[in-house]
């Protein structure tokens, strides 16, 4: 479509029908050739040609076409636009720089072409190049714009600069100096050109000089944004310290809109401030450049009162005066001076608060901050306070109290919701958790009344309530009680069919059903969530953290899949982002972007997904579709390779997506996140040596000939091994670390984040296994390295592959695999989901045993061989063979009987969960209500299917596996 409107008619043909746009490939390559037949020399019909080769998969055919007319160095539009769009698909916008500077050479006095060359650095972020091609286009084509591209290159080479002294002795000088250069010839023209001048001086940390230029002249060109010259004033104010002008500015706006919060906490600073700093007003003069300044507490006391008196003449109620008057409340406070000034009882400021904001699904999140201020003795009074002024009524005299209109429903709300948040809930019994989940299910249900006609993309008024009942439920659960945990999914499944767009609901289901193992029904509601952009990486660890480690194989690789497109299409995205704010003067936001390209290239999340993706795709296809070598070379792996920014990791995940009205010291709290970033990222590095240790096996090829330490050392091969040994030392120190991290015995809180699958790792003996499989890849390199004739190694081996480590290791993780999924007591079902992630060990840690003993068996093989080429020839058949053969069949033989055996356990746990009849249990009274039995039905019936599917893929993973231990013969 970007070359459509412009193609001369020779080749229109070939967009005739829009074949490329649709997709239809193959045709426009066939009608490419036909076009070339004709017209052999036709540029643009190659390219367009090439791209169609892209498109099919044939990327060194399109590279081939597509250089030969680079080659030519073409200069029609139509021919570089067609190059251009290739050259993006095959993500080597380097390439489009070659285009145009050929270009250009060609065509000197072009401003489109030497645009787009410009643009063509701004992909690759070649910030000297983009300087250059700003003042070259400038020169042609003198316009302000072309200029100031070239100024904020020299901003880009200052922030990209290693050296920081460099940045601020040659860069930001230069560019201040070309700015200067401009003031004074009077060619500023627009606004973008003063924010450009104004984040040179605030790099340059001439704060005076970018205050000068906000206020004089210059400044009145900022109108794009609402108080953009203030706040740019008040951001110069802070950097200078200049509290005096702060405080009046900020009393100045706040008399303009007395409702702007963030000049309150400006206010509020200044005030304080200058009394630590006993500053006084001058006598005569004014008091500072913005006018009356106040120095006092009791200044401060008094314009909070008259915010609130002028409030009260509003014709629209302003909450920002009276949390201003609790904010100076907890000031004075933390200064321990607040009796001497009589602002009133937090208390009760709070309760005439709710009396007039109740009703705004706001005021819980405002009276939140400053709980605090209310002693624990208080607590039950306050909440009875509240509740007392609110307009509720029974039908008789023992049923719940329920409101008759939204203004009641959502005063209520907010006074349960800091229930809550109080610990009231939480000092309560069982029974009376019980009975609260009862009532709020009440409140919930009559409050879908109210809305009837909202939308399904709405949500109903009462969600909350039923969000809080799940809440409660997950603390019995916590605390033992099995049946609490169904009650859960079954709410949030009813709360969901009411609000189909509910997002907390879905991300509540998400995190519980994963905690159960059940991984099917997790992938359509990550996926009706829609989220957008950013939140695949700040939400995305949600899925991906169970994505493979329930079985659910070819739901991971989706989901994968789904999270890697993004990070992968961020660095194009981005590069797109920073030439359109370079078109349109914002000038501001490219720094952003860079900023932003870098926090999602070091993201956590992008790199466990990325490790995980490729370690499952081994697992998939490695011996079974393809060889490991071509499985490994297909994705480009090298064990010396390692492309995780480890220094420069970032921890991007939103832990707080889940509503939480918990007390503070049940919430999740900033050494929680410390923790978990620590015992994700030791995890990260224990799967990333895995892989490189794996990727390193088809390296240690086997050469018929005995090999020598010159020759080694001559064909790299011992660097290989060396390689291997080096990475299993990391991967034994990062076990190490491993262990002692879970040694703190460190439990999240429920809604916080999940933890990792580190503590499985170890407990159940794949770790072990793992490692020893990997020391016995050295021994056996050692063996091939020197022959049957090395008694010391040949005893090491034998000892390896005897029946007794074999036992040790992989039958011990074959126990742990053990037991039903679903355990029926009592009437309430209990899940075993760790039965789920050791299954899954399982294959893992048999697929690297598979992998390592063909390495073996290429070692062994040719020793056999040769041994029976002698025996021919010495015709001594009395000759016994090594035991090391033996071994090493006796060991085969073990591993196809024990896979045997797992299959025909995931076949026992797939004839118990088709013959559950999970619909026929009747839950606990206490927790079950008549109305919910069709949503628990559909939960179990979700959890069993999943789990039947898990066991499914599993067995069918195993069965391959098995007829690859099977053609293992030496």
């Amino acid at each position: 479509r970007q070359i459509r409107g412009s193609v001369s008619s020779p080749f229109s043909l070939l967009l005739r029908d829009n074949y490329l746009d649709n997709g239809n490939n193959k045709m426009a390559i066939q009608q490419a050739d036909k076009l070339l037949k004709k017209h052999k020399d036709l540029h643009c019909a190659k390219v367009l040609k090439a791209i169609g080769l892209q498109r099919t998969g044939k990327q060194d055919e399109a590279y081939a076409l597509a250089q030969e007319v680079a080659a030519l160095e073409p200069t029609d539009d139509n021919s570089l636009q067609a190059l251009t769009i290739l050259y993006r698909e095959m993500h080597r916008p380097e390439l489009v720089t070659k285009l145009y500077e050929a270009a250009v050479k060609k065509v000197p006095n072009s401003e489109e072409y030497h645009s787009h060359l410009f643009m063509a650095y701004a992909r690759v972020g070649e910030y000297k190049k983009m300087q250059q091609a700003g003042m070259a286009l400038y020169k042609i084509v003198p316009k302000n714009p072309y200029y100031f591209w070239s100024v904020m290159s020299l901003i880009m080479q200052s922030i990209s600069a290693q050296d920081e002294n460099l940045s601020k002795t040659m860069f930001l000088p230069l560019a201040e100096r070309m700015v200067e250069k401009m003031v004074k010839e009077d060619k500023i023209e627009a606004e973008a050109e003063v924010e450009l001048y104004y984040m040179i001086l605030e790099r340059l940390e001439k704060y005076k000089e970018a205050l000068d230029v906000v206020r004089g002249k210059l400044g009145e060109k900022l109108t794009s944004e609402l108080q953009s010259r203030e706040n740019k004033c008040m951001a110069m104010y802070k950097k200078l310290r200049r509290w005096p002008e702060c405080n009046a500015l900020a009393r100045r706006l706040l008399l303009k809109n007395s409702d702007d919060w963030q000049f309150y906490i400006t206010y509020f600073d200044s005030v304080f401030q200058l009394i630590d700093e006993s500053w006084t007003p001058p006598a005569e003069e004014e008091h500072s450049l913005e006018g009356e300044v106040h120095c006092s507490i009791e200044q401060a006391v008094k314009f909070i009162e008259e915010r609130i008196t002028e409030e009260s003449k509003s014709s629209r109620p302003l909450r920002g005066p009276y949390l201003a008057k609790l904010e100076l409340i907890r000031r004075l406070r933390h200064r321990g001076c607040n009796n001497e000034y009589k602002l009133g009882d937090p208390e009760e400021l709070m309760f005439q608060y709710f009396k007039k904001f109740g009703d705004k699904p706001c005021c819980f999140t405002d009276l939140k901050v400053f709980v605090d201020l209310l002693p624990p003795s208080q607590y039950t009074k306050f909440i009875r306070q509240l509740l007392d002024v609110i307009p509720l009524s029974a039908a008789a005299e023992n049923e719940v109290a329920l409101p008759g209109d939204i203004k009641a429903l959502q005063q209520h709300l907010c006074v349960v919701q800091l229930s809550r948040l109080l610990g009231i809930y939480h000092a309560m019994e069982k029974k009376q958790k019980l009975a609260v989940v009862r009532e709020l299910m009440l409140r919930y249900r009559h409050g879908l009344e109210f809305g009837k006609s909202c939308l399904k993309t709405e949500l109903q008024f009462s969600d909350y309530y039923c969000l809080l009942a799940v809440h409660l439920l997950l603390d019995l659960w916590l605390e033992g009680e099995e049946a609490a945990v169904w009650q859960c999914l079954t709410l949030l499944e009813e709360g969901l069919s009411h609000s189909p767009s509910n997002a907390q609901f879905k991300l509540l289901l998400i995190r519980i059903y994963c905690r159960l193992g059940a991984f099917e029904p997790v992938s359509e509601l990550y996926s009706s969530l829609d989220a957008k952009h950013i939140q695949h990486d700040t939400i995305g660890y949600l899925l991906t953290r169970y994505a493979g480690s329930l079985g659910h194989y070819t739901a991971a690789s989706q989901s994968c899949n789904f999270a890697l497109r993004f990070f992968h299409s961020n660095q194009k995205d981005t590069s797109e982002y920073i030439i359109q704010a370079y078109k349109y003067g914002a000038f501001e936001k490219i720094p952003e972007f860079i900023a932003f390209r870098n926090r999602l290239n070091s993201s956590l999340h992008f790199a466990q997904v990325r490790t995980e993706r490729m370690l499952l795709d081994l697992l998939l296809e490695a011996n079974i579709s393809s060889s490991l070598e071509e499985s490994i070379k297909s994705m480009s792996l090298s064990p010396e390779e390692d492309d995780i920014p480890w220094k420069d990791l970032r921890d991007n995940r939103d832990l707080t997506v889940l509503f939480s009205w918990d007390p503070k010291d049940r919430d999740i709290s900033e050494e929680h996140r410390k923790l978990s970033l620590e015992e994700e990222t030791l995890w990260l590095r224990i799967r990333s040596l895995t892989l490189r240790l794996v990727s390193g096996l088809p390296t240690l090829s086997h050469t018929i000939q005995p090999k020598n330490s010159e020759k080694t050392a001559e064909n790299g091969v011992s660097s290989k091994i060396d390689t291997i040994r080096a990475l299993l030392q990391q991967l034994e120190a990062a076990v190490d670390s491993g262990k002692k991290f879970l040694e703190q015995k460190i439990q999240y809180p429920v809604l916080g984040p999940p933890p990792t699958r580190m503590a499985g790792f170890f407990s159940n003996g794949s770790c072990q296994c793992q490692t020893s499989l990997f020391y016995l890849v050295s021994d056996i390199y050692e063996l091939d390295t020197n022959g049957l004739g090395k008694k010391c190694t040949f005893k090491m081996i034998c000892f390896i592959l005897s029946k007794a480590f074999f036992l040790f290791s992989f039958s011990d993780l074959f126990n742990k695999c053990k037991g039903d999924l679903i355990e029926v007591r009592d009437g309430t079902l209990k899940t075993h989901p760790n039965l789920l992630e050791n299954l899954v060990f399982f294959v893992e840690t048999i697929s690297i045993a598979l992998w390592v003993l063909s390495y073996c068996d290429s070692v062994l093989r040719p020793f056999k061989s040769n041994l029976q080429k002698k025996k021919k020839k010495k015709k001594e058949s009395s000759v016994a063979m090594p035991p090391v053969f033996t071994h090493f069949l006796d060991y085969v033989t073990e591993l196809q009987t024990l896979t045997s055996n797992v299959i025909d356990h995931i076949k026992g746990l797939e004839i118990i969960l088709t013959a559950l009849k999970l619909e026929e249990l009747s839950l606990k009274d206490t927790l079950h209500l008549q109305e919910e039995k069709k949503f628990t039905k559909t939960v179990q019936g979700k959890v069993q299917s999943s789990y039947h599917h898990s066991v499914q893929e599993i067995g069918e993973l195993l069965k391959k596996r098995l007829d690859t231990i099977k053609k293992l013969k030496i």
